[in-house]
């Protein structure tokens, strides 16, 4: 029987034969990871008064910027954060909804994702942006919801705008793979 080699040459050979692979196996095992330890440890990042700080600010941003557009579609009220539709229902922006696990999630996958560091510099704040862009994007859709589907509020918020959150983290991770890293020979 062959014995396994599992050289530093024969891994590295094997990770550049299967590199695109590889690269898939080691997103969803970062993503899923962060996520597990995200839940397994919120409870203490929620005790923290400066983590507790961080998500107040970003939910009352999320508010904020969600109400520029919803009070121009609609005609909603405001109590703390959340967003009254009369006759038909209300939309609260809660600690959950304040894009800190993505944040988190974002930062955590570029930072262990391998790739030059002079671009993650620029590319980890680009993306919390853009995501912070997207949250404000599912609050006013989840509005467009409630004023004219309310029965479909539950599934539109569950089934497809939390999920896309995902679609975009692997969108910018294709991108930052495919363009950004400019994948060559390991070293």
């Amino acid at each position: 029987m062959k014995s396994l080699n599992l050289s530093y040459q024969h891994v590295k050979t094997l990770y550049q034969r299967y590199r695109p692979v590889a690269d898939v196996i080691l997103f969803i095992l970062i993503t899923v990871l962060a996520h597990k330890f995200y839940w397994a440890f919120s409870t203490v990042f929620n005790d923290w008064g400066w983590m507790a700080g961080i998500r107040d600010f970003m939910r009352e941003l999320l508010f904020n910027n969600s109400a520029f557009f919803l009070d121009k579609m609609y005609p909603v009220t405001h109590q703390g954060t959340t967003f009254l539709f009369p006759e038909v229902g209300f939309i609260e922006v809660n600690n959950s909804c304040s894009g800190v696990k993505q944040f988190y999630q974002i930062i955590v996958l570029f930072l262990l994702f391998p790739g030059p560091w002079k671009h993650k510099l620029w590319y980890i704040p680009m993306s919390m942006i853009l995501m912070h862009g997207v949250n404000i994007f599912r609050i006013v859709i989840l509005g467009v919801i409630l004023q004219y589907w309310p029965e479909q509020w539950d599934f539109m918020h569950d089934w497809i705008l939390r999920p896309f959150f995902y679609v975009v983290i692997f969108s910018l991770w294709v991108i930052w793979n495919e363009k950004i890293r400019k994948p060559g020979p390991v070293s």
